[in-house]
């Protein structure tokens, strides 16, 4: 696992507490199958919160957008 990749986990990590153990290694497996789809997720939703959506709305909006792609990779 490279530095970008680890620095992205701990990030995820620090943003899911509260969330069950269960699920956040589903999400972890996924982002280490392919963590460059997870780094243009990011920058997308980084892009629409600069256009004025909130950051719940953004996250909401490109995870929609991708939600094939996410189903695949959390199987």
């Amino acid at each position: 696992m490279g530095l970008k990749t680890f620095l992205m986990k701990q990030a995820i990590k620090s943003q899911m507490k509260g969330v069950p153990k269960e699920q956040q290694e589903m999400m972890m497996s996924a982002i280490e199958k392919d963590p460059q789809f997870f780094e243009n997720i990011a920058k997308e939703i980084e892009q629409k919160v600069k256009e004025g959506k909130s950051k719940t709305a953004a996250s909401m909006e490109v995870m929609r957008k991708h939600q094939d792609e996410l189903r695949r990779l959390m199987m």
